[in-house]
């Protein structure tokens, strides 16, 4: 069952993401290390990375994903593509047999009344949508016949605003990606469940299917460093103490998963792992959440 049926049918979708090797020996490790989730995750992401100016080559792990009986998610981005990179990229990506597309920007857009209201993953969905109306119709937006129409299922990044309401510009670009197509969206980190609660109450009128990002955090360095560098307060201090006051850190991470885990189930219709260190973690938190 593709992610995509998954959701339709309303199934607690696990996805997780994985690094793009850099070499063939670190491919043979990840497609090894990957056999161990087989059948326990609906799909894995692959962001595009630039490393020192080297571009890594995303759609190529894609491939070696779906050679390897997993569902590849392609994650691209639309602030620095025009219309033809865009293009480009997707219809390579659809040659590879990738059918799953995750957008986001590659940064954060400030919007809302005051600087500090709210940050939302602001996707040019102008942009996207032409592209991927002309691909749907098998045409190139030169006007040039494609061998096939090209579709994917697609999703979109949505930030979670922290302790207030959705402002109304981030309701429209939530609308604005659906009407491009986009079939769930995908959040930042979730911690704090009540607060995300509010969250999905107020845009449970959208009918779409929501994905809860939950980052796996191995120590209490790692809360404080995302609250320093990523965003402040996003790691409630009472996570990060039972991190800090446990003798075995390992344990009270993997309670502190799985209840995660088990709150959001009630809550959303999926969870997306970032493990933050090796796909080699990721098993032993499923097991500890009992996802499949």
């Amino acid at each position: 069952m593709n992610l995509k049926e998954s959701l339709e049918k309303k199934r607690f979708v696990v996805t997780s993401e994985v690094q793009v090797p850099l070499g063939d020996e670190e491919s043979e490790g990840l497609v090894e290390s990957l056999g161990r989730v087989k059948g326990r995750v609906d799909g894995l992401s692959i962001a595009e990375i630039e490393l020192e100016g080297v571009v890594s080559d995303t759609i190529k792990t894609c491939g070696l994903l779906k050679e390897n009986n997993l569902n590849a998610i392609y994650q691209t981005t639309t602030r620095d593509k025009n219309r033809f990179q865009l293009q480009k990229d997707l219809t390579l990506a659809h040659e590879t047999g990738v059918d799953n597309l995750l957008v986001f920007t590659e940064d954060y857009r400030i919007s809302g009344d005051t600087l500090q209201e709210s940050m939302f993953f602001h996707v040019d969905s102008g942009k996207l949508g032409s592209v991927l109306n002309h691909l749907k119709q098998g045409v190139t937006i030169e006007g040039k016949e494609l061998e096939s129409k090209v579709e994917f299922s697609l999703g979109s990044g949505i930030e979670t605003p922290w302790g207030k309401s959705m402002p109304k510009r981030g309701m429209e670009e939530m609308e604005d990606m659906m009407n491009v197509g986009a079939g769930y969206f995908l959040t930042t980190p979730i911690f704090d469940i009540d607060q995300f609660a509010k969250f999905m109450k107020q845009v449970e009128p959208f009918r779409v299917p929501v994905i809860a990002e939950v980052m796996i955090l191995r120590t209490a360095g790692m809360g404080k460093f995302l609250n320093r560098h990523f965003k402040s307060g996003l790691v409630p201090e009472w996570v990060i103490q039972k991190l800090m006051n446990a003798t075995n850190k390992k344990k009270a991470s993997m309670e502190l998963f799985a209840d995660t885990v088990k709150s959001l189930k009630d809550i959303c219709q999926g969870v997306h792992i970032v493990t933050l260190g090796g796909v080699d973690n990721l098993v032993q938190y499923l097991n500890a959440a009992k996802l499949r």
